[in-house]
């Protein structure tokens, strides 16, 4: 019996190029559970989209001298075409500027209101005297009550990851003209965030199956104490609220942008002619995971939960696979500083599944990793060409040329061929367990050490050689490989989506990888193959300075 499963991704604010930290931490190990659990059979929907509302839209459309729609709509545009050309397969990738969003968040507004759980009140706000206006969160920076640590923004501190008032920074400045702001009090919402720290509680014990940084953070918040949060903000971009006398104020973004995921989905569809078609995965019997990197757990292990129990009748969350960071060259990446790799750029020189290859088995799941254009040509030299690529090329070049282009037959198989197809059946099973529980990094080191296995397997039987003798035995050793192979395409299908859909046709299949299901597809004697091509290109050492050179500069 299928399952339904729901995937909601991060939205990156559009207000600049993606970087391979927000790939490995949120879109790839996404996509990979959502192509696993396509090809499985299960009904997916995963959605995502650009978060047109943030600050930092405002801030970069200021910089540059264009409105902040403007900023948002070119983003989204080199948005698309990123996930086109890497692979990421959205059921639906959208924005938060629709009418659809706007009137998704408004109503989820107003029900929380209705119900009980928002609440005006005066807070008081840092206002700036040069710029005469209220500072909104990324307006303003100074040090992290917490940490100490210089260069707080006024929502969050990137240092130690905890959410902050922006009245609480100390020594705090105005980010557009470096003036010491004063406070003046404002009128605004606020989630009764507090009324739901005993369910929350209760919930998030029982959620013994997420990963220790994420239970482990949301817990320090619970036994924190939950405080409640400003929903509303002076100023002129983003969702209207919803409620007479604050037609000046806009639904604050970090309350706003979850919404997105429900908004998303109604939106998908819409489009597919269905306006019922979403509630299919927001109900109960549904599996709801959400990919983030881990500066956004508690959104969507407190927040987002919270108000889905305030709206009630909404799934809650089953799991959030939070990855840690991803590090540059050994450095934390800083998009300021330009210290990162910028997909757009990637995409410009290299194919993709070399990078979807090195960002999946070194992604980082449980700590941070790193990434470095040294170990980036080293993998794809020596493991994606040199074992998986060479591993195929030969194979297939060999049979096509030897056997007139077709699957030939096999005959009985000895100890070592029953061995090695027996081991391809334990892989998928492995490699399956490991990719229901978000364990990417796991599951593709098991499908490359299958992998080796069956060149070590052809280099003790070298078809090649035996076939001046005996084409039987080596038409035999052929097709054990071919069966491994084709195997291969379907487990790495979620990590190399292009090089998997090249073998599938090459092996003679027609269709998509994702149509042979999540299990071993034997190729039939005479069975026709097509002329197989190299599936990945060697590259040269000197990238690696070239490179390397780029960052920073």
């Amino acid at each position: 019996m299928s399952e339904r499963i729901f995937i909601g991704v991060g939205w990156p604010y559009a207000n600049g190029s993606l970087h391979l930290g927000q790939i490995a931490g949120a879109n790839l190990p996404a996509d990979i559970f959502a192509r696993y659990h396509r090809t499985k059979g299960n009904d997916v929907l995963m959605v995502s989209g650009s978060d047109q509302h943030g600050t930092p839209i405002t801030i970069k459309a200021e910089q540059v001298g264009k409105t902040p729609q403007e900023i948002a709509e070119y983003y989204q545009r080199e948005y698309l075409d990123c996930w086109k050309k890497l692979g990421i397969a959205w059921d639906l990738y959208t924005t938060t500027g629709t009418k659809n969003h706007a009137e998704v968040a408004q109503d989820i507004f107003l029900k929380l209101f209705k119900n009980g759980y928002l609440y005006k009140d005066s807070v008081s706000q840092l206002y700036c005297p040069n710029c005469r206006r209220f500072l909104p969160d990324r307006y303003v920076e100074g040090i992290c009550p917490s940490c100490n640590t210089p260069g707080a923004r006024g929502d969050q501190c990137d240092a130690c990851g905890k959410p902050i008032n922006a009245t609480e920074l100390i020594a705090p400045y105005c980010l557009t003209c470096k003036t010491t702001p004063v406070a003046k009090e404002s009128e605004h919402f606020f989630l009764k965030l507090s009324a739901f720290q005993d369910r929350l509680e209760k919930w998030v014990t029982n959620q013994t199956h997420w990963r220790p940084n994420v239970s482990g953070l949301t817990m320090r918040y619970l036994k924190e104490g939950l405080k409640d949060r400003a929903i509303t903000r002076d100023i002129a971009w983003g969702v209207p609220v919803p409620v007479e006398g604050f037609e000046n104020k806009r639904i604050y973004v970090w309350f706003e942008a979850v919404i997105g995921y429900l908004s998303a989905s109604k939106e998908w569809a819409s489009i597919n002619g269905n306006n019922e078609g979403w509630r299919p995965f927001w109900t109960d019997g549904v599996k709801s995971y959400y990919f983030i990197g881990k500066d956004n757990i508690p959104f969507h292990t407190l927040i987002w939960p919270a108000m889905l129990m305030g709206y009630e009748g909404l799934a809650l969350p089953y799991d959030v696979p939070s990855n840690e960071f991803l590090t540059i060259e050994g450095k934390k990446i800083s998009t300021s500083k330009n210290w990162a790799v910028w997909l757009p750029d990637y995409l410009s020189r290299y194919d993709p599944d070399p990078l979807r290859y090195i960002l999946s088995i070194n992604m980082p799941e449980t700590s941070d990793t790193d990434f470095s254009w040294r170990e980036f040509v080293r993998r794809n030299n020596d493991e994606l060409v040199a074992a998986y690529g060479n591993l195929v090329n030969r194979v297939l070049t060999f049979v096509y040329r030897n056997f007139d282009g077709k699957v030939p037959e096999p005959g009985e198989l000895d100890d070592a061929s029953l061995q090695l197809i027996t081991t391809l059946q334990n892989t998928f099973t492995t490699a399956g367990n490991n990719l229901e529980k978000c364990n990417f990094r796991n599951a593709i080191q098991e499908i490359m050490a299958l992998t080796r296995t069956t060149n070590v397997y052809l280099d003790d039987k070298s078809p090649w050689k035996v076939i001046k003798e005996d084409k039987q035995a080596a038409a035999t050793a052929l097709c054990v490989a071919m069966n491994v192979i084709s195997g291969l395409k379907t487990l790495f299908y979620p990590f190399l989506p292009f090089s998997s859909q090249k073998v599938h046709e090459y092996l003679g299949f027609e269709g998509n990888v994702e149509d042979s299901g999540w299990e071993p597809q034997m190729p039939e004697p005479g069975q026709k193959l097509r002329e197989p091509r190299p599936l990945f290109t060697k590259l040269d050492e000197s990238i690696i300075q070239e490179e390397t050179n780029r960052i920073g500069t």
